[in-house]
């Protein structure tokens, strides 16, 4: 078993595909006209036939008081692995993303979470070596 797809729920998919594809540096992989939506996935350009997100309407009325309760507790809605944890957040950061945790050491990892623009806390994460940076 392994995972094909997950989603993170957002307010506009053609906001959040921009997001996703331009500032972040995923990959188109299906955008299929569904109805007022679409089934839109992106991939990363590493891993082009890995794990696909969906970018999924968050148009259920659960949804909105769920993804609201995240943000005001700061829980990343999901988590992406980088290799250098600074110079990723130095590049967002030039492309205007709005950092609500910078690189922070947690001795394993290091994580920084920012907001996607379209209602979601994402968090990047590198893992440490032995430990510690």
């Amino acid at each position: 078993m392994r995972i094909h797809l997950t989603s993170v729920l957002v307010d506009d998919q053609q906001k959040a595909l921009r997001f996703y594809t331009e500032t972040l540096g995923f990959r188109l992989k299906h955008n299929i006209p569904m109805g007022e939506h679409a089934w839109i996935t992106v991939v990363s350009e590493e891993a082009p036939e890995g794990t696909e997100l969906l970018l999924e309407p968050d148009g259920h009325p659960a949804v909105r008081p769920f993804k609201t309760a995240l943000m005001e507790d700061g829980i990343p809605s999901a988590s992406f692995a980088v290799d250098d944890i600074e110079a990723e957040h130095e590049r967002l950061m030039a492309k205007g993303v709005r950092f609500v945790q910078p690189p922070t050491d947690l001795g394993s990892v290091t994580v920084a979470v920012f907001d996607d623009s379209c209602g979601n806390l994402i968090q990047i994460s590198e893992e440490n070596l032995q430990g510690g940076t």
